[in-house]
């Protein structure tokens, strides 16, 4: 065991004369731990003052919190076995640990980096938006007592992460009294539930949603829980995309649709002047067919994996440019992280008044199809 008597009387004089700030562990002993850093910051939970750990892994963070003796002794811990820095920040200095490789501890103070210290609350819990749904337990993602079942944990993070990321985008357009939604693609129905009972059950939106899906299995499987729950105004079609006729659309979402599936979708939302179109593609195909056979000089091309990725942004990147040539502005980000699916690329058209310039935005995309060799988009075809 090391000794770090002097780390934890100064950690201690910090607390009892109010000038802790944080503690941050660094420089660790093995690259492969894959945890570059821990940082440590002063928590109230319920009047008592906790230390709370935010291990800082490489793929993602984890929190854990210590009283006084539990955060000296995980300290050493961390200090004995993961890492050969810390410092103590305060409002009167910073205090500096070192560790040798032969475990000798030795110490410096410097300046204080810190004028006022961190917020002391603890952190909130973020909303959930889908809570208490019957349509949850009917889906099989909370049982009767409403506690989600772990192994759909992913899928109930992601269906709070779509109903917030669509909530922002209301804000963005003007909508009808009763809004018009189709979600083409939507499967088992997770998400168009979800965005039903939330418009509609919780925020008080006059709306009907309408899923479209091929497999007729999964579409009677859905309209027989939108009955159970008395949803009157959601209901699913069987049917393809491509054949699929309503030009009173307000807002058209797509998840997941496969390949051209997704431009069929997109396609659909134009023609119906939708506000608000929305995507998360993937399997892009098309366009990797398109050019088989073709040399590419880009040496990025060169590695099957590169390539694939390259052209999912190259497909994606023209989607959101013949947006953009319609009259939407366009966004593309991480739907949830890549922990979760790979499938996580979100693409979103919302409707401007503000003219475009269509002549700039063909000529950025001849440029990227003569970049790459691409004959055509699929997309620009149906349009």
């Amino acid at each position: 065991m090391i000794d770090l008597q002097k780390l934890f009387l100064q950690l201690e004089n910090s607390i009892n004369n109010d000038t802790f700030v944080k503690i941050t562990l660094s420089k660790p002993l093995r690259k492969s731990d894959n945890l570059p850093n821990v940082y440590v910051r002063k928590i109230v939970i319920k009047e008592q003052t906790f230390f709370q750990f935010t291990y800082r892994y490489s793929t993602n963070d984890q929190t854990k919190n210590y009283d006084f003796k539990e955060a000296c002794e995980e300290l050493s811990e961390l200090l004995l076995n993961k890492f050969r820095t810390a410092t103590l920040f305060t409002l009167e200095n910073d205090f500096l640990v070192f560790i040798s490789k032969k475990k000798k501890v030795s110490y410096k103070i410097s300046n204080p980096s810190f004028k006022n210290k961190l917020p002391e609350t603890h952190d909130h819990q973020k909303e959930k938006r889908a809570e208490q749904s019957e349509y949850l337990i009917f889906l099989g993602i909370t049982d009767k007592n409403g506690q989600v079942i772990p192994k759909m944990a992913d899928k109930y993070r992601q269906i709070n992460k779509y109903l917030e990321i669509i909530e922002a985008q209301l804000n963005t357009v003007q909508l009808a009294k009763t809004v018009q939604i189709v979600d083409m693609g939507s499967g088992k129905g997770y998400l168009t539930f979800a965005l039903y009972d939330y418009l509609v059950n919780k925020k008080g939106f006059k709306a009907t949603v309408t899923g479209i899906e091929l497999r007729e299995e999964l579409v009677n499987y859905c309209n027989n829980v939108a009955n159970k729950c008395s949803f009157e105004n959601l209901n699913f079609v069987a049917k393809p995309i491509q054949e699929y006729e309503n030009n009173k659309i307000d807002i058209l979402i797509a998840l997941h649709a496969c390949d051209t599936a997704t431009d069929d979708a997109i396609y659909k939302g134009l023609v119906a002047n939708a506000e608000l179109i929305i995507c998360a593609p993937c399997c892009h195909k098309q366009i990797r067919k398109n050019v088989k056979g073709v040399e590419q000089e880009s040496p990025l091309l060169k590695y099957g994996i590169f390539k694939e990725r390259q052209f999912e942004m190259v497909t994606d990147t023209i989607r959101a440019l013949i947006l953009e040539k319609y009259n939407y502005n366009t966004k593309v980000f991480e739907f949830i992280s890549n922990e979760h699916t790979r499938k996580n690329v979100m693409l979103i058209g919302a409707k401007s008044s503000k003219k475009k310039d269509k002549e700039a935005i063909t000529s950025k995309i001849e440029d990227l199809k003569s970049m790459y060799h691409i004959q055509e988009h699929y997309l620009e075809t149906l349009l």
